[in-house]
């Protein structure tokens, strides 16, 4: 990381006011080929996060870094992990802090949640969503086909430490900010086991940390608890507000070892009747449970420690149920191999933004968002605060959301604090609007949201504000949010820059019934049963199958971008429950194009020339660069899938 800041506090406020000099934007932000074909890998730079500066005054055995960025993500979840992929991928110097030693948050190996987003397990058919979260559950799928949860870990982290924008600090807390004219100026890390304290100055700054911990340093306005009925008019809510939340979980795995595995708790495991889990399933026990929650009453935060400990001995007390009540007897041969130490939160601290998401607006009775920027879809899913010993009351109540929906910028950044953006369960929502986005799905494709906005708002040298107001800037951000397949509801491609939607005809040699070749070009990237076909299929013969891109007037390129089916209507996350397991495809997904040229047509002859070829695909997104050409038209020939009968390619793109 280099260490001069590009962009001092002072200036960075005084730039602010040229914004309004401007009266028209282009996206300027570099767009990198995300999956070039050949790469090189350069290792961190472990020096610069060495590099003492003199130990803290009040700290004469720790050691001080200095380190400066463009952006300071604080959180290492999948929020937090999909912001700092996209700010770096665009340009922008990230330092990427996480106070544990693997990234991932509730979906890393040590709380083993799996990924559930705006699909809601199929509940709504071809909305799993796109972009960055796409792409690590297809590189999990294929290198990871049996289910380890340590490789997933270890995917996360091969993607960070190898962007060369990110400099990735592990088991770093961040504990202190010093604040300048109301905004962030630099942030306060702690690392115990390397003895070092950062000193990180940033541009802009995104709190991924889930219980608003750099919000809260900084003076953010936040609130906590569920919201009375009449506060927005949420028939979900409570009559009275009030300070409960949903409880955290403890999840714990078995397996069968076809022989007899006794078990005996611990002397402080909870004693379990068969009357508390009347209400609350044990018919399968390979992963369990989601209902073994506690602490809604409590403080989530800081009663993480009383928390842990009653989760644990609800653990113990479930299992000793199952192996010794005598009401399992299949349970013989089974034995626990795995339980959590660190429970998985649900709810705490909520940021407020300039719009905070209510119930209202994910049912889509208010309208769409001017500034989408991501989806949600996952139902109303809000537990009950007393948890596991709410036990005469089902353990949550979930309504399933009709329609997926849209989510705002603003409800990703700070009201009050105007270099801070947010993403995870810790944006600007009611309570029962939080029941839906709080899902890591969902925060997943928020952080890339923020990453991209940051990296042009640094670009730029605006605050995000700045960036909402400006509404053809915004609008140019939603097209490259679309570019880099992030999906928004009903927006489809209309980048002008993009030199495919010039074509005047589109050619293949074949199309399957409503797969026809002109799809690549309708602006939408995926397919909604019963609505859209967005798609071209071509089938597969023994040359396999091409599609053409035709213009009236040669055009000069220099990149093509391709974007592929990777099965959509499946679904796709490492998990240790059956049914979520049952029907997924752990490796490249069949639809996928495997092999692939693309060729274009020399100015004043019929040769095809080629340009890229491709073996071994299995990715949704590919962008292909290349020294300039000039043509007429241009050629994708699929020679052979991952196992479908079809080529079929979602989109085609051109750029200068």
């Amino acid at each position: 990381m280099s260490q001069k800041h590009p962009c001092n506090r002072r200036d960075f406020i005084r730039n602010i006011g040229a914004l309004g000099a401007l009266s028209t934007y282009t996206l300027a932000v570099h767009v990198p080929e995300i999956h070039a074909e050949e790469t090189s890998f350069t290792p961190p730079d472990f020096d610069a996060i060495t590099k003492a500066a003199g130990p803290p005054a009040d700290e004469p055995n720790m050691t001080s870094v200095d380190l400066s960025c463009d952006f300071l993500v604080a959180g290492g979840g999948m929020a937090g992990v999909c912001a700092a992929l996209a700010a770096a991928r665009n340009g922008a110097k990230v330092v990427l802090v996480q106070n544990r030693s693997r990234l991932g948050g509730n979906a890393s190996s040590e709380v083993r949640m799996h990924i559930v987003g705006a699909n809601h397990h199929k509940g709504h058919p071809g909305w799993r969503e796109g972009g960055i979260l796409e792409e690590l559950r297809i590189e999990d799928a294929v290198r990871n086909p049996h289910w380890a949860w340590e490789l997933w870990d270890l995917m996360l982290y091969d993607k960070i430490v190898s962007e060369p924008n990110i400099t990735l600090l592990l088991d770093a807390s961040l504990y202190r900010v010093e604040m300048e004219n109301g905004a962030i100026r630099r942030a306060w890390v702690r690392n115990d086991l390397t003895e070092h304290i950062y000193r990180i100055q940033a541009t802009l700054y995104a709190d991924c940390t889930g219980d608003c911990r750099l919000g809260l340093e900084a003076g953010a306005a936040f609130r906590t608890g569920h919201e009375a009925r009449d506060q927005y008019n949420e028939s979900l809510a409570p009559e009275t507000a009030g300070p409960e939340t949903m409880g955290s979980s403890i999840l714990f795995t078995s397996r069968d070892y076809g022989y007899p595995i006794p078990f005996t708790p611990p002397r402080w495991a909870q004693k379990i009747t068969s009357d508390q889990l009347r209400l609350r399933k044990t018919h399968s026990w390979e992963y369990g449970y989601w209902w073994i929650e506690w602490g809604g009453q409590l403080d989530a935060i800081r009663d993480n420690e009383k928390i842990r400990f009653e989760l644990l001995s609800i653990v113990m007390g479930v299992w000793d149920y199952i192996k010794n009540s005598g009401n399992h007897p299949d349970s013989a041969t089974w034995g626990m191999n795995w339980v959590g130490m660190i429970p998985g939160k649900r709810s705490s601290r909520r940021l407020i933004g300039p719009h905070v998401l209510i119930q209202a607006d994910l049912e889509g009775k208010n309208g769409d968002f001017e500034d989408a920027v991501a989806i949600g879809g996952w139902p109303f899913d809000n537990h009950t605060s007393g948890g596991f010993y709410d036990s005469d009351i089902p353990p949550s109540h979930s309504i399933k959301i009709p329609e997926v929906y849209n989510i705002p910028l603003r409800a990703l950044y700070s009201v009050n604090v105007p270099n801070l953006f947010m993403a995870g369960r810790n944006i600007s929502t009611s309570h029962v609007a939080l029941t839906s986005t709080r899902v890591m799905g969902t925060c997943s494709v928020e952080g890339q949201a923020i990453g991209t906005a940051a990296a042009l708002c640094v670009k730029e040298g605006i605050l995000p504000q700045a960036l909402f107001d400006n509404k053809p800037l915004l609008k140019a951000y939603q097209q490259h949010l679309l570019r880099d397949d992030q999906t928004i509801k009903q927006l489809k491609n209309e980048d002008p820059a993009d030199l495919a939607r010039k074509a005047s005809e589109v050619v293949a040699s074949g199309e399957v019934e409503s797969s026809k070749a002109a799809n690549v070009l309708t602006g939408f990237v995926r397919d909604i049963p019963e609505h859209w076909d967005h798609r071209w299929g071509g089938p597969m013969t023994s040359d396999g199958a091409w599609i053409e891109l035709r213009w009236k007037e040669p055009q000069t390129l220099s990149q093509v971008q391709l974007c592929f089916d990777t099965g959509f209507f499946r679904e796709l996350s490492l998990s240790e429950q059956s049914n979520v397991k049952k029907g997924q495809v752990r490796g490249p997904q069949p639809e996928t194009v495997r092999d692939y040229r693309v060729l274009y047509q020399a100015p004043e002859s019929d040769a095809w020339v080629p340009l890229v070829e491709i073996t071994g695909n299995y990715e949704r997104l590919r962008r292909h660069t290349f020294p300039a050409i000039t043509t007429g038209a241009l050629r994708v020939h699929v020679t052979a899938t991952n196992g479908s009968p079809e080529a079929r390619i979602y989109e085609i793109r051109c750029y200068a």
